[in-house]
C-alpha cells in the first residue's frame, strides 16, 4: 500500500444521477456518495478522469440544453487503509436466484453465484440498474439463446446470462472494462464467445436478447445500433434509465414495452423488437 492517496470531491448543480453513471463507467475502484457530491478515491492521480468528465459534462448540457455546472476538488491524502474500510462496506448482494459476493465472503449453497470485487468495474450487484437487469436476465433467458451485454463493465450481467445456459457475447468502450470483465468470466467458470470493444455497432449477428444498462442519453444515441443486433421479436433490456428520462428513452425507441422493472427512481425496461430495420 502507497503512502499517499487522491481523493477526487464531485459536486454537480444538477444531473447527479448520469454523471454518477458515466463515472462507475469509467472509474473502477467505487464511488462514494455524501450530500450531492461524488468522492471518488485511488492511489494514482485522477487527471484523466476528470478530463473525461469534463468532456462529458459539456456534451450533457449540449444535449439538455441547459449549463451543468460541476465543482472539482482533488487532494492528496496520507493513506490510512481506506481500502479496507471499503470493503468492510461492501456485502453480498442477492437478487432472486442470483447471489453476488466479494472475494472476502463466502458463496451461498443453493444459489447461482457470481463472484466479483467492487474496486474492479462497474457492476457489483448494488447498483439498482444492475438488480434490474438481474431480474429480467432470470426471467428472460433460457439455455441455448444467445445474449449481447452492451457496455459490460465487469461482466456480470453476460456472466449470469450465461449461468443459465446462454451463449453471450461481450462489448464495451472501454478496454480495461473488456480486460475485466475477461477475468471475471475465468473467476466464475463462466465463458463468452466473442469480445470487441466498441459498442452495438460492432455485432457481426444477431441476437435473441441484448442487454445494455448505461445511462438514458446513450442509449438514445446508440438506439438504432441496439435495435438492428436484435432478432426479429427478440428482447432488449435496456437500464440506467432515470424515471424522468424514461419518456425520452421509451420514444426513441418506440417498442412494446413487455414489462418494466422499477426500483426508486431507476427504470429497466424490457422491449421486444420489432424487425429487422431497426427504425
Amino acid at each position: 500500500m502507497k503512502e499517499f492517496y487522491y481523493e477526487v470531491r464531485i459536486t454537480p448543480s444538477s444531473h447527479i444521477e448520469a454523471i454518477e453513471n458515466f463515472l462507475l463507467d469509467h472509474f473502477y475502484n467505487g464511488i462514494e456518495e455524501h450530500k450531492g457530491t461524488l468522492i471518488l478515491r485511488s492511489e494514482e492521480p485522477l487527471d484523466a478522469v476528470i478530463a473525461k468528465l469534463q468532456e462529458y459534462v459539456q456534451e450533457l448540457s449540449e444535449i439538455f440544453g441547459e449549463k451543468i455546472d460541476v465543482e472539482i476538488e482533488q487532494e492528496k491524502k496520507r493513506n490510512e487503509d481506506w481500502i479496507e474500510n471499503y470493503k468492510r462496506s461492501i456485502t453480498p448482494v442477492e437478487v432472486g436466484s442470483f447471489y453476488i459476493y466479494p472475494s472476502w465472503h463466502r458463496p451461498k449453497e443453493g444459489k447461482l453465484n457470481i463472484q466479483i470485487d467492487p474496486a474492479l468495474a462497474f457492476g457489483s450487484g448494488h447498483h439498482e440498474t444492475t438488480r434490474g437487469c438481474l431480474q429480467a436476465i432470470e426471467r428472460y433467458v433460457q439455455p441455448g439463446i444467445e445474449v449481447l451485454d452492451v457496455g459490460t463493465g465487469s461482466g456480470i450481467l453476460a456472466i449470469a446470462a450465461n449461468k443459465l445456459g446462454a451463449t453471450v457475447d461481450i462489448c464495451d468502450t472501454d478496454e480495461l472494462a473488456i480486460s475485466e470483465a475477461k477475468k471475471n468470466f475465468a473467476l466464475n467458470e463462466a465463458k463468452f464467445r466473442d469480445a470487441w470493444i466498441g459498442s452495438a455497432a460492432g455485432a457481426k449477428k444477431k441476437y435473441d436478447i441484448v442487454i445494455a444498462n448505461i445511462v438514458a442519453d446513450v442509449l438514445v444515441l446508440i438506439a438504432a445500433d441496439l435495435m438492428r443486433a436484435a432478432k426479429e421479436g427478440g428482447i432488449i433490456v435496456l437500464s440506467g434509465i432515470i424515471d424522468k428520462y424514461r419518456d425520452k428513452v421509451v420514444d426513441r425507441f418506440s417498442l412494446p414495452i413487455l414489462e418494466e422493472i422499477a426500483e426508486g427512481e431507476w427504470r429497466t425496461l424490457i422491449l421486444q423488437n420489432k424487425g429487422d430495420n431497426g427504425q
